[in-house]
């Protein structure tokens, strides 16, 4: 049966084959070819994928994610299609689902949405409704580093307190746009925001996410 994580993960693999190794992305300073190496150092690379989140680590995950990035992209984005090596964590179905469901959506966003004349993807409601599971567990830690209070309210009115304070900024959206926003994409997102101009200038020019 096919899950969420797998699907998304196809997409992703198949987004990077049809844009080519050097198209931009929405993630800083990558290009394709380097959102595949990440994306393989993550999965493959357990000695250095903690260097994502943790600064100590950070230089060695530097140094193996533009080790992989040299090598062929076809391989690279062969390696993310067939999915994680034996005796992986990720290949426990339940892992894979709770790992990657989320991160294969933002980082196949990443690419569709650098991309000319892109089109927004219409998600199925079982999707969404697992893309807000998600983000209400995890809004308070994506959003941490907003400068004013933040609410997330999807389209149908349910919400989430994603930072307490101070003016307060309303974002509201569909799951998968509010996915994006906390994420840090805040430019790619499509959601409308709500509250103090200058609250929401401030919003929309912080580094939200990991």
């Amino acid at each position: 049966m096919s899950t969420h994580a797998k699907r998304e993960r196809l997409l992703l693999a198949d987004l990077l084959e049809a844009v080519g190794p050097e198209a931009p992305t929405l993630c800083h300073g990558w290009r394709a070819r380097e959102l595949a190496a990440h994306v393989v150092m993550r999965e493959r690379r357990p000695d250095a994928a903690g260097g994502i989140l943790l600064s100590a680590l950070r230089e060695r995950a530097e140094r193996i994610q533009a080790e992989l990035a040299a090598k062929p992209y076809d391989e690279l984005v062969h390696l993310i299609r067939t999915g994680p090596p034996r005796m992986s964590l990720y290949g426990i179905k339940q892992i894979d689902e709770a790992a990657n469901t989320v991160e294969f959506f933002v980082h196949a966003e990443d690419v569709r949405r650098a991309q000319p004349e892109w089109t927004p993807r219409t998600l199925d409601r079982v999707f969404e409704n697992v893309l807000w599971s998600r983000l209400e567990k995890a809004a308070r830690l994506l959003c941490r580093k907003s400068p004013v209070g933040l609410v997330l309210r999807r389209s149908n009115g349910q919400t989430v307190v994603a930072h307490k304070g101070t003016p307060v900024v309303t974002v509201t959206g569909e799951a998968g746009e509010l996915t994006l926003f906390a994420f840090g994409r805040q430019e790619a997102a499509r959601v409308d925001l709500d509250g103090d101009k200058d609250a929401v200038a401030r919003l929309r020019d912080t580094k939200l996410g990991f």
